[in-house]
This record gives C-alpha cells, sequence and structure tokens, in this order.
C-alpha cells in the first residue's frame, strides 16, 4: 500500500517507468528456512537483501534512457544505487522500516536462537546501512521516530497513508479481530504472544466471543491458533477495511517493528476501536485513551479488550476518533503534501 502510494503519487507528475524484479522460487518450509538463514548468519549478511540481491541484469532495459528521478522501494534494493546513480538526476530511497531497528526490537522480543539471530542481522544491518544510506540524495521514512533512527543530511517523513475510503456500513459482529500478513515475523510474534498471554483472559470472560485472524499467508500462523475453535483463520482477504468494520475491538499487540502500522490505519478507516502495545501504535502520533487504548502488560491489555467489549459508547468514541485522524494525517492527499514538500 505504500509503494501503490507512492506510485499513484509520481504518475500524477512524471512519466513512470515501474521495474520490478522476478525472483527464482525458493521453498518456504521451516527447513529451508532454518538452512537459508543459517547461512547468512554465519556470512554475517541479512535475508531479505540477500535475497533480492544480484539481478541488475533485470534493470538493463529500463537503463537505455535518463531519469529526473529514480526511487528505491525498500532497503533491500539498496544496493541498486550503483546501477541506477549514472542514469538519474536524483536518487532516492523510501524506507518502508529502519531495517536495523526492526532486527534488533524483533531480538528483544524472541527468545533463544532466534534472539541470536536477529540481533546478528540487526549488527549486519547497521553496517549495510552506514554503507548505502550516504549514496542517496533524498531518504523518505514512516514517522518522525523513524528519522531519528537514520544519519542522512536530507531525510522526510513520507507517511504510510490509505487511499480515502468511504467507512463501511456494516454490523458488528461478536468478535475481535487481528489482521495482517500472517507469516511476517513481528506478526507471528504479536500473534503467539496474544494466544498465550492475553487471549484466555478474554476467552473466560466473554463465552461468545470469537478471535478472527485475517490476512495473506495462513500458514504463518496454523500452529498458533490450532486446538481452540473460537481462533478463526480467514485468508485471504478480499477488503480488509470492511472485514475490520466486523469487529467490535481490533487488536495489534505488536513486540517489535518500525515504521508504522496499516492495521491501524485500516481499523481507523472502518471505524472501529483499537487496542495496541506502545510499539504497535508507534510513529502515529496518536493519544491513549482519545484514539485508541495503550497496553503492554498482558493483563492491561486484556482489561482494555474486555472494558470495550462491555462499553458500545467508548467503542464508538474511539472508532470515531481514529477515523477523523486517519482522515486528517493519513490519507493519501495528505501524505503526498509532504512528498511535494521534499522536492519530489
Amino acid at each position: 500500500m505504500r509503494s501503490a502510494s507512492m506510485l499513484a503519487y509520481l504518475q500524477g507528475r512524471y512519466q513512470v517507468q515501474v521495474a520490478r524484479f522476478t525472483l527464482p522460487h525458493h521453498s518456504t518450509t521451516m527447513t529451508a528456512r532454518l538452512w537459508r538463514n543459517g547461512v547468512r548468519f554465519l556470512k554475517g549478511s541479512t535475508p531479505l537483501l540477500d535475497r533480492y540481491s544480484g539481478f541488475e541484469a533485470q534493470l538493463a532495459p529500463y537503463l537505455e534512457r535518463r531519469y529526473q528521478v529514480a526511487v528505491i522501494e525498500h532497503f533491500w534494493c539498496a544496493p541498486y544505487a550503483r546501477t541506477l546513480r549514472p542514469h538519474t538526476e536524483r536518487l532516492v530511497l523510501d524506507l518502508h522500516n529502519i531495517e536495523s531497528e526492526l532486527s534488533a526490537s524483533h531480538a528483544l522480543a524472541t527468545k533463544g536462537l532466534e534472539s541470536v539471530a536477529f540481533r546478528r542481522f540487526a549488527a549486519a544491518y547497521r553496517r549495510l546501512e552506514a554503507e548505502w544510506l550516504p549514496q542517496f540524495d533524498v531518504l523518505l521514512v514512516a514517522s518522525e521516530q523513524d528519522r531519528r533512527r537514520v544519519k542522512h543530511s536530507n531525510v522526510h517523513v513520507f507517511p504510510n497513508a490509505l487511499p480515502e475510503i468511504a467507512r463501511p456500513n456494516v454490523p458488528e459482529a461478536d468478535c475481535i479481530v487481528f489482521s495482517g500478513n500472517l507469516e511476517y515475523h513481528p506478526n507471528v510474534e504479536a500473534v503467539r504472544w496474544f494466544r498465550s498471554r492475553v487471549w484466555p483472559q478474554v476467552r473466560d470472560s466473554c463465552p461468545g466471543i470469537e478471535w478472527r485472524l485475517a490476512g495473506s499467508n495462513a500458514p504463518g500462523v496454523e500452529a498458533v491458533a490450532a486446538g481452540d475453535a473460537r481462533i478463526r483463520i480467514i485468508s485471504p482477504v478480499s477488503d480488509a477495511v470492511r472485514l475490520l468494520a466486523e469487529a467490535k475491538v481490533c487488536v495489534v499487540p505488536l513486540l517489535s517493528g518500525s515504521g508504522t502500522r496499516f492495521k491501524i490505519l485500516e481499523a481507523w478507516a472502518a471505524g472501529r476501536a483499537v487496542v495496541s502495545t506502545t510499539i504497535g501504535a508507534e510513529g502515529l502520533g496518536a493519544q491513549s485513551g482519545r484514539h485508541l487504548i495503550i497496553a503492554d502488560d498482558p493483563a492491561e491489555f486484556a482489561g482494555a479488550v474486555l472494558r470495550l467489549l462491555n462499553d458500545p459508547g467508548l467503542r464508538r468514541q474511539l472508532g470515531d476518533a481514529g477515523r477523523e485522524l486517519y482522515l486528517e494525517r493519513f490519507s493519501w492527499p495528505t501524505a503526498w503534501k509532504l512528498l511535494t514538500n521534499a522536492g519530489l
């Protein structure tokens, strides 16, 4: 969605060519992933940067002309600056996350070998960021917090945003919802934490409530959800905002991350109340108790969810305030003004 917003903005101002890599197939089984990441751990490389490297030949058809601006999406593709630099007047890197921060925070949220691996990946990302970020004329980040995490003379906040979406007119179901890419490691960790530390308290207090896990890549959480008939996985999802509009409460129990969370923006677009951890709501400038409720302790998180389930008026109040904030700060037209201010 961030890339779609960027593309729509650029297409309104430039003639745009879009280069997309065709990546070779690789196995997504747990054994294959452990093998690949074990090799990367030993080499001191990073998973996604390693996955997206070595495809310079696929850019060749686009390099027969000179461009006013070249925009690279994601730090994973930052090394292609070397290929693009001779063919553009300005080189822009759009940082969806600060990858070193994402890996470091995930290392703190996990244990054992996974934590050790992500500490090493965080160190590798810090080294790579120091090498590649200075190669760009402009850096774009998702939040003010991320702006402070990078060292560069020309950094601009370009917030994650949604198109202006009409509020769905659907009745509430007796459910709470977590949404997102269900194999993305911060989401898997969030689901695991909520299942073990929060959901039992909510489940026991509300006999009819259902917890819905909605998004792509359902196998990422199937093992976590197994054994409870009141946890339902909905995948794929054709209209996330409409699905979230059915929820009484949207939960964002993230323990790691960078950037900002589209799942909160989509819940706000749906006009639904949100309970989030501090890191889940980072970068949005939301006030706890006004736009959502922030809770980091499992008992406090469960208490906030239960309070909202039992108070339709408060649910409506938070949902309305969240939707107002989305329209004010996180719609595409508002975000595009910041790209204009950045000289793009």
